[in-house]
């Protein structure tokens, strides 16, 4: 990915089994980064990564490090999967970029800094809904699956409140999850969500569409133009 080798530990995530790692760095301008040329391009998504990042879910830490080679001057990732932990941790000193990659063990914001801000919050989310009484079995089954979109209903109440001045949260959706359950959710939390950018992409059968949203507190929210794809 992004002309790049990485290291990938069995208990994480799997670019390679999941098309979402690759979707999540086009949508967020990324993967146009590559071992010759650290520098993205960006295509219309808002806040286009700068200054710091906080990434929920880093996994492999793929986005992460690949945001720190782009010019992201701190980056934090956050993975609730010790071992996804672990591997992120790989990949930024594979890639030279331990001194702007902070690695932490958390469940969503739980073992943030008090106070810490940043430029933009991006979760590529477990978009999969299951019942809220379900318990699911391994952390790698975490990765697909959100009981009751709790997880969700926290990132997009407590997100915004993480920003620095002018900054932006974004979270990775796709078609397979229950679009009208979030924006449900976004309602009673008091959010707003708008489609930056979007993308159709076959997963086997399926045509399956990935979105990027903008979560902002909806008495505050503009409308911003779609990006098409």
């Amino acid at each position: 990915m992004c002309g790049r080798e990485w290291d990938l530990l069995p208990e994480v995530f799997a670019p390679i089994y999941s098309p979402a790692t690759g979707i999540a760095l086009d949508l967020l301008g990324l993967a146009g980064t590559s071992a010759e040329k650290d520098s993205p391009r960006f295509s219309g998504a808002p806040g286009a990564l700068r200054g710091s990042l906080l990434e929920i879910g880093s996994g492999t830490g793929v986005v992460a490090v690949a945001a720190a080679l782009a010019g992201c001057t701190r980056v934090v990732a956050a993975d609730i999967n010790p071992a996804a932990v672990l591997n992120t941790s790989m990949n930024a000193a594979r890639h030279g970029v331990s001194g702007r990659v902070r690695v932490l063990r958390s469940d969503l914001f739980d073992r943030l800094d008090p106070g810490e801000r940043f430029d933009t919050v991006f979760w590529s989310s477990n978009y999969v809904l299951a019942p809220a009484e379900y318990q699911p079995r391994t952390m790698h089954e975490r990765a697909y699956v959100d009981p009751g979109y709790a997880a969700h209903g926290r990132f997009l109440e407590e997100a915004p409140g993480l920003l620095a001045p002018g900054g932006t949260v974004l979270l990775h959706f796709s078609s397979r999850g229950d679009v009208p359950a979030l924006r449900r959710i976004a309602d009673r939390c008091g959010r707003r969500l708008d489609v930056v950018r979007r993308t159709v992409v076959r997963e086997g059968e399926h045509e399956v569409e990935h979105m990027l949203l903008e979560v902002t507190p909806a008495a505050d929210s503009a409308r911003r133009p779609e990006v098409v794809r």
